[in-house]
C-alpha cells in the first residue's frame, strides 16, 4: 500500500510543500515513485513522518530531528518512549500553568489576597493581577461582571472553597461520562449542563441560556479556558461546550 503526496499532506495535516521540503533536506524521502515520477510514501514513511511531527512540536530544530533519527542506536520504540517523556513534562507544565490561572482567577474575582510568597511559589513569572485585568477590561462594564463582583465581595474563602468545590465535582462528573463514550447530547450530559448554569446562577451571576451558550464557546475558542477543562480530562472542553449547546435547545 502505497499513499500519494496529497493523501500523506492530509493525513498529517501538514502542506505538500512542506512534505517536499522534508524530501529535499533528506529528511524524510519516500520509498518510491510512480511511473510518473510522482512520489509514494508508505507505511515506514508514514511512521517516520510521526516521530518526525511530534519532535517538531515538542521543539525540536530539523537538524536534530534527522540526528535523532538516523541514529542507529536508537530503535523505533526508544523514540516512543522518549517523545512520551516529554509529551508528560509538556501536559505537566500545562495542567500546573492551568492551576495558576484558576487559582489567579480566584484570587482576584472572589477578593482573596495572594502573599507575594504565594505568588511567587504558584506563579513564578505569571502575573496573576495582568489577567485579571484583562478580564476586567473585557467584561467590567456588564452587569454579569457587576453582580459576581458584588456576590464575591460578600463571599469568604471557605465560600470559595465550597464553590470551587462544586464546580470540580460538575467536572469530574462530565469527564467520567466523555470517558465512557457518553454523548453530549445524552440527558446526562444535558443535565449536567444545566446543573453548570445553575451553579453559575447560585455563585456568580444570573445565567441565561443565551450567555450560557455563549461561555460554552469560549471554552473552546479561548486557549486557557480549553486548558483548564482539558487537564480534567482531554477534550472535555468541546464536550462541555456541546452539551450546553444541547441543553440550550433542548430548553428552547
Amino acid at each position: 500500500m502505497s499513499y500519494s503526496v496529497g493523501q500523506v499532506a492530509g493525513f498529517a495535516r501538514v502542506t505538500v510543500r512542506t512534505l517536499h521540503h522534508y524530501d529535499e533536506i533528506g529528511l524524510l524521502s519516500p520509498s518510491s515513485r510512480s511511473h510518473a515520477g510522482h512520489r509514494r510514501y508508505d507505511d515506514g514513511d508514514l511512521d517516520r513522518l510521526q516521530r518526525i511531527l511530534f519532535y517538531r512540536e515538542l521543539g525540536f530544530p530539523l537538524d536534530e530531528v534527522a540526528a535523532l533519527l538516523d541514529d542507529p542506536g536508537t530503535d523505533p520504540q526508544e523514540h516512543l518512549r522518549r517523545q512520551h517523556a516529554l509529551l508528560s513534562d509538556r501536559i505537566g507544565t500545562l495542567q500546573r500553568m492551568a492551576a495558576a490561572v484558576e487559582r489567579a482567577m480566584e484570587a482576584r474575582t472572589m477578593s482573596i489576597n495572594l502573599t507575594p510568597e504565594e505568588k511567587f511559589e504558584v506563579f513564578g513569572d505569571f502575573d496573576p493581577d495582568e489577567h485579571a485585568a484583562e478580564a476586567e477590561a473585557r467584561w467590567g462594564g456588564t452587569d454579569a461582571y457587576r453582580e459576581s463582583v458584588r456576590r464575591a465581595a460578600t463571599s469568604t474563602k471557605e465560600d470559595w472553597q465550597r464553590i470551587m468545590g462544586a464546580a470540580e465535582d460538575i467536572n469530574r462528573r462530565l469527564a467520567a461520562l466523555l470517558e465512557a463514550g457518553g454523548s453530549a447530547e445524552s440527558a446526562p450530559a444535558m443535565d449536567l449542563a444545566e446543573e453548570h448554569r445553575g451553579w453559575l446562577e447560585a455563585n456568580c451571576y444570573p445565567c441565561s441560556y443565551e450567555m450560557h451558550v455563549g461561555l460554552g464557546e469560549m471554552y473552546v475558542a479561548d486557549e486557557r479556558f480549553t486548558a483548564y477543562y482539558d487537564a480534567v480530562r482531554p477534550g472535555l472542553a468541546v464536550f462541555v461546550r456541546d452539551a450546553i449547546m444541547a441543553n440550550a435547545v433542548r430548553k428552547a
